[in-house]
């Protein structure tokens, strides 16, 4: 067994689990947990089969040969790791969090039971399900949205909206644990298909700087990030908005994008997420490398808005 992993998943973690895993001749790996496990996980099971360093793997579908076989076993709602095709891990020595997007890396068997997932704290509980949202919501407006990822993450915004704050408050409430775990799960789906967009790339760097939770990171950059996309997806937001409960009937589409960014405001702030970076330690003199490293990143690309370095640093001043 091992079980020496970091939150935020780093190379020695996976080249420790590898070490490990040949050791003892393994032919599956059994993973357990939230979204560290089950990207350290797919991590060595990549490495297991197709040699060389992590870090060769950085970007989109470099492997040549399916992991080893996976069986995924989650209790976070939550990164949906189980069931798409990335995994994340962060290089100490860069600062960065190296994101690998690889159908090679697909499990096996997944298992979302939400028993499973009952008496979670609820600092995790909101930072693993405001993950899930901003997945919903990335994917939703993502460049490479199409009909049946919009569908899925729509349906995932409904179920995480209604149900988080009861999940943080009531840790047992099997019924909000229930909607939690199907909408990470279809949040996961529809983002494995269509992609992402520029929170991710933000908050990976955060994590990779200070090591911060990234589902905080999203939670704190979604609705600044959102803003500025408003002009690229309004009429995308206002049904965001929609989906999370609120009455956009009268409204027009910028009116219902900005309601959009007040509910996830609002939602953040029932669940205790920290209302800026500032209370996290980040500091300004930081923000040009990260914008950097941000641009970079492998979900830029599907933000529905053209960004620049000045646009990130403005963004990430904004999320103080």
């Amino acid at each position: 067994m091992f079980d020496d992993v970091h939150p935020n998943p780093t190379v020695k973690n996976v080249n420790d689990g590898l070490e490990l895993l040949k050791e003892n001749n393994c032919d599956f790996i059994i993973t357990l947990g939230g979204g560290s496990p089950q990207d350290c996980g797919k991590a060595i099971g990549i490495l297991a089969t197709n040699g060389g360093d992590i870090g060769d793997y950085e970007g989109i579908h470099l492997s040549k040969h399916a992991s080893l076989p996976i069986i995924a076993i989650n209790t976070t709602a939550g990164t949906a790791s189980e069931v798409t095709i990335n995994y994340v891990i962060t290089d100490e020595e860069r600062h960065i969090k190296m994101v690998m997007v690889d159908k090679n890396c697909l499990v096996q068997i997944a298992v979302n039971d939400p028993k499973l997932m009952l008496g979670k704290p609820p600092a995790l509980t909101a930072a693993t399900g405001m993950d899930a949202l901003t997945h919903a919501i990335e994917t939703y407006v993502t460049k490479g949205a199409f009909g049946w990822s919009d569908a899925l993450a729509l349906e995932a915004i409904k179920l995480i909206s209604q149900s988080l704050e009861k999940a943080v408050v009531d840790g047992q409430d099997l019924e909000a644990r229930s909607k939690m775990a199907w909408g990470q799960f279809i949040a996961g789906q529809a983002f494995s298909n269509a992609g992402l967009g520029y929170v991710h790339s933000m908050a990976h760097q955060l994590g990779g700087m200070y090591d911060l939770p990234h589902g905080v990171a999203n939670a704190i950059l979604l609705p600044h990030v959102e803003q500025f996309n408003i002009p690229a997806c309004a009429h995308k937001l206002k049904k965001v908005a929609r989906a999370m409960g609120v009455g956009v009937l009268e409204m027009s589409d910028t009116q219902g994008a900005n309601a959009a960014i007040e509910a996830i405001k609002a939602l953040s702030k029932s669940v205790g997420i920290p209302s800026g970076l500032r209370e996290l330690g980040v500091k300004e003199e930081d923000f040009e490398e990260m914008a950097k490293n941000a641009l970079a990143d492998v979900c830029t690309g599907g933000n529905p808005r053209e960004v620049t370095l000045e646009d990130t640093i403005a963004i990430y001043k904004a999320a103080m």
